[in-house]
Parts: structure tokens; sequence; C-alpha cells
């Protein structure tokens, strides 16, 4: 959790020194979602986000400095420079990114389950949006078929409150965003996104369900995110700075847990100085390392567009792909 505020808080510094273009969705705030969620997964089972995907890349152990550079733009980055914040991948730890396109993951989430299902492994996709994509179409579309298939996916529902800038109270009808598993027949829960050991205990609940079960769920999470829809968004346009301030003060997730851990005594003062630090480094090293990478080439631009192109010995299609 250390590892990915002090990673966000160091991209937006590196975005505010104009080293990052595009978007930069920041995940202050909401470290304890990804963290437990990724923390209770097993082998076989897989992760999908939308574009606020830097926290659940760090969660499964993606390394910094390839996370760094993709923000760059540089070629060294996890997309070699060519997705940016919005689009991280590493499909050898189950993780399949980071969409852009608001609920655009969640028909690709259920066909990762249905893909568990069909190859007989013991695996569940978690499916993670944020409260605006609950009412666009293709997440009904993923529910039903989910749901009518029996399929292995847990859809987790990182309730921030604002979608992009409008309250949930002014977009969504009904009584909560998960309750509406219901007219699928799906499970459901909530929980808060503040309490790393609730958020541990839900997932790994509804996870059981989906990979021992085939039982398909739904589990909102109340999270906060301290910054803006996008870096490029003023932080409190749409709501005051007391509201703010009142997470950071009771509810931020860093500062609970370690008030958890310790009164478990399991860490000390010393020790959560060190790992800051730590963190607080290798953010600076990742840095370093995005700004010493080349960008990609120009050649590289039609260049993992299409899998024909790329292996031309195997190309089946006719005709031409690309067009000057």
């Amino acid at each position: 959790m250390m590892r990915i505020r002090r990673f966000e808080e160091r991209s937006l510094r590196a975005y505010q020194q104009g080293r990052i273009g595009g978007f930069l969705h920041l995940y202050i705030g909401q470290e304890a979602v990804a963290v437990g969620c990724c923390s209770v997964m097993q082998k076989d089972d897989h992760v999908i986000t939308a574009y606020r995907d830097h926290g659940h890349a760090i969660a499964v152990g993606m390394n910094l400095n390839e996370l760094m550079a993709e923000l760059y733009g540089k070629a060294s980055g996890c997309s070699k420079g060519k997705g940016g914040s919005m689009h991280f991948f590493d499909p050898a730890r189950n993780y399949w990114g980071g969409h852009g396109i608001v609920g655009g993951q969640l028909p690709l989430g259920t066909g990762i389950a249905y893909a568990l299902k069909y190859r007989g492994l013991k695996g569940a996709c978690l499916t993670f949006m944020g409260d605006g994509a609950v009412n666009q179409g293709a997440v009904h579309e993923a529910y039903n078929l989910a749901a009518l298939w029996s399929l292995p996916v847990v859809f987790v529902i990182e309730n921030n409150g604002y979608s992009m800038g409008t309250s949930q109270r002014r977009s969504s009808a009904g009584p909560g965003l998960a309750q509406r598993a219901e007219g699928y027949g799906m499970a459901w829960d909530t929980g808060n996104g503040h309490d790393l050991y609730e958020v541990r205990e839900k997932t790994d609940r509804m996870l059981q369900l989906a990979r021992e079960k085939f039982q398909p769920g739904v589990l909102e999470i109340m999270t906060y995110r301290y910054r803006g829809h996008s870096v490029a968004d003023p932080d409190s346009t749409y709501r005051t700075k007391e509201e703010i301030e009142n997470y950071r003060r009771t509810k931020d997730p860093l500062t609970l847990t370690r008030d958890m851990l310790a009164a478990e005594g399991v860490l000390t003062a010393e020790v959560e100085q060190e790992v800051d630090a730590a963190a607080r480094a290798e953010a600076e090293r990742a840095a370093e390392f995005a700004e010493a990478s080349p960008f990609p080439a120009v050649g590289d631009i039609r260049k993992d567009v299409y899998w024909e192109e790329d292996n031309p010995g195997q190309k089946q299609s006719q005709g031409r792909i690309f067009f000057d």
C-alpha cells in the first residue's frame, strides 16, 4: 500500500513537470481495495480493471520501473510506451489491464472466467469497475451471461462516490449498486474500502464461491479518491475540501492499516519509517529509469497492433491491413 501511494505521488510530480502526457488517473486513497483483493488471489485467478489501474498493477507484483516508463511513454514500459496510464498489462501475472472504455472490461473479464471454466481450471476473474461504469449496458450484458452460464467471476465495484464528477445519488437509481445483482440471481455484498482486513475477508468469500461453485458475484467496496477524476481535474470542483480532509483524517487506508498492525504488535514506528523510505526511494529510482529510457522508434508504430502483421508467417487473412 505504501509503494502504491509513493508511486502515485511521484508520478503526479512527473506529470506536473511535463514528463507525462495524456491522462493520469491516480489511485491515492483507494490502496486498500487493490491490495486487499489481490492479496487473496490464487494461482489461476486473474485480474482485469478499468483505467485507474496503477494500484492493481503494483498489487499483483509489477515492477515500478516498467510502470513509470509506461507513464513516460518510453519503450521500456510494460506496454512499450504505447498505452500510458490507462493501459498497464502483465499477462505473466494474470493481469489483463487497464481499459479506457468505461465498462468495456466487463465482457472481457466475463470471457476470462468462461475460459477458466472451459479449461477446467480452479480459478476466478476479479473484474473491477468504478461506480460510474455500473449504468453501462455492457455491464448488464456481462452480468447476464455470467449468471446464465455460471461463470467464475467476481465483479468488484470500487465506489468512490463520484463517477467522473457526478455524485452517485445524482446518477444512479435504486438502493445500492451491488444489490442490482439480485436481478440476475447473483450473490452480492458491500464492504468498507478503507479496512484492509474487511476487503480481504469479503473478497476471499466471493472468490471461493466463484472457484468452488461457479457462482458469480458482485462486491461493492466503498472507497474514496483524494485527487480529481484525472489530475487535470481540480480536486474540489464537485466536493468540498472539508469532505476530502475528513476522509483523510478518519479513513485513510494507510493510517488505519498502520494503526491495526501497530496494535497487533507487528509494526513499529521504526519499521514503518523503513518501509516508507524504501517506497519513496523505489519510486524515485523508477522515475530515473523512465527518464533515461528511450522513446519507441518510429518504425514500431505498426507493431503490436495486429497479430498477423507481427507474425506474417502465420497470416491467414487476405489483403492489406495497414494503409499509408
